[in-house]
């Protein structure tokens, strides 16, 4: 199928193994009724990521998945789990074949074809630092590996072991560089030509099932990271320098015969522009969910400013299976604004099975089942008519402006408690106007509007008004905006294009 390289689409992120047990105790990928694509479909959703579709190391769960740690993860989010519940982490891959509890690789492209077919694209897995700790890739590919001597080992036995197919070699744990080694993963040696070239070649090969990849922890195999997390025991002198980056050879590689397939980075550290540069479509935008967690709208209105090129190839997102369900993170009312932020603004934006429905537990990878949850009607209400609303042709396809929020009286401040923006395509013009505070906030916004009428309709689409406003008065004025805690406004007006009148 053709290009994807839509504006502003949007991504829906499934946790396969577990979600698919909905449809029974042993449902496989070719069980998943239509109807849940269509319905997605019919929300909007362009990209469907199927996580967890790769066969895993079974070997791993006893090896990796029992620390304290996970323990208490797996106590918070299913109270009667057991043993029996923890069937590994899906970025423990063993190969990158279809988990046979999920199926074939035929089923995966049958599953592809239904997507392409309504128009969606299918997202998967790409885990590049790391395999499972005792992967049938270890065992046959050894020399792949970050490999170190018997006394680094003796010296940190939590992030380097042994496994009995090699006595005699030590091999690292896969690890962030500020965090404990994952006891159940294996570290791919990026100094190495022989890994780059696997990991291409694995690449080449995933990209026949699915339209697009999603990298975890990308960028953990660049060039200056690898080195330094592994400074003292990844030796480059023994390898061919190379000064290009994996990720610009990988993505140039497939692009030549696949030039639509997508590239979606997990990244963090501000190493979003530089992944971008490497050829990635998409980065996670881990700047915005934090301004949205921690902070208030000065500094989310700053983030916002960026350069237009990087904004729309920004991850944006309020929850995500990293991070806690954004109703326990924000509540309630600060959830809807928060989404409605990241939903209105440019960018890819992420969404995961449960936000519409307001689950509050978060997911642990290594879990095969889930907690039952009551369901929201009032979040699904919001998230019904976000969706809706954000289907409109001039999200995806309009311009986007950043307003400026005036002062509604000289001595009421309040006005830096809220956020607006425009979008506008031909006619149609949409007003986003979010009050991201606990208190009533006012302000007056101008904006440019062509008209031959003497007043304008603006339709409040969130909360079911109609505003009728001279435009004299909005000339004058503006727009007057009176908002309470954590509410918003999205505006739609269409202007009259034979109009000759315009208002400041």
């Amino acid at each position: 199928m053709g290009t994807y390289m839509l504006n502003n689409p949007k991504l829906y992120e499934i946790n396969t193994r577990v979600w698919i047990k909905r449809f029974g105790p042993d449902a496989q990928l070719k069980d998943i009724p239509h109807t849940v694509w269509t319905d997605l479909k019919e929300k909007g959703i362009d990209f469907v990521w199927l996580l967890g579709v790769w066969k895993t190391c079974t070997r791993c769960i006893s090896e990796g998945c029992f620390t304290p740690e996970l323990i208490k993860q797996y106590n918070a989010a299913l109270k009667d789990w057991t043993k029996a519940d923890v069937i590994g982490s899906p970025f423990a891959i063993d190969e990158y074949a279809v988990n046979p509890v999920l199926g074939t690789e035929a089923d995966l492209l049958a599953l592809k074809k239904e997507l392409n077919d309504l128009g969606m694209a299918l997202i998967l897995d790409f885990v590049p630092n790391h395999f499972g700790s005792s992967s049938e890739v270890l065992i046959n590919n050894p020399e792949i590996f970050l490999q170190v001597d018997k006394h680094a080992w003796e010296e940190e036995p939590y992030t380097y072991y042994t496994i009995p197919e090699h006595p005699g070699l030590y091999f690292a744990h896969g690890r962030d560089p500020f965090f404990p080694a994952w006891r159940d993963t294996a570290q791919l040696n990026y100094f190495h030509p022989l890994t780059r070239d696997y990991m291409s070649g694995i690449l080449q090969n995933i990209s026949n099932y699915c339209d697009g990849i999603r990298c975890s922890m990308a960028m953990l195999v660049l060039n200056n990271i690898f080195g330094n997390t592994w400074s003292g025991a990844a030796d480059k002198t023994k390898f061919p320098e190379t000064s290009e980056e994996f990720w610009s050879a990988a993505i140039k590689e497939i692009k030549s015969f696949n030039p639509g397939f997508i590239f979606i980075a997990e990244t963090y550290w501000g190493l979003e522009k530089d992944l971008q540069r490497l050829g990635f479509d998409y980065t996670s935008d881990k700047v915005l969910y934090d301004r949205l967690v921690k902070n208030g709208p000065t500094e989310i209105k700053g983030h916002l400013t960026a350069d237009m090129n990087v904004q729309q190839k920004s991850v944006r997102y309020t929850e995500k299976y990293e991070e806690e369900r954004a109703l326990q993170v924000f509540g309630h009312e600060r959830s809807m604004a928060a989404a409605t932020i990241a939903a209105t603004i440019p960018g890819l934006m992420l969404y995961q099975d449960g936000q519409w429905e307001g689950k509050k537990l978060k997911q642990v990878m290594q879990l095969g089942r889930e907690a039952k949850e009551q369901r929201h009607p009032k979040i699904e209400k919001f998230y019904e008519k976000l969706l809706k609303t954000t289907n409109d042709r001039a999200f995806r396809d309009g311009e986007w402006e950043l307003l400026f929020v005036h002062r509604a009286w000289d001595d009421n401040q309040t006005n830096a408690n809220l956020l607006a923006w425009k979008w506008k395509l031909a006619v149609r013009n949409i007003l986003v106007v979010v009050n991201y505070s606990p208190v009533q906030s006012q302000c007056f916004l101008k904006f440019n509007v062509i008209t031959s009428d003497d007043k304008v309709l603006f339709n409040d689409v969130m909360n079911d008004k109609i505003y009728i406003r001279p435009v004299t008065e909005l000339a004058e004025k503006g727009l007057y905006i009176d908002l309470s805690p954590w509410k918003s406004h999205i505006l739609v007006y269409d202007e009259d294009l034979a109009g000759s009148g315009s208002f400041f």
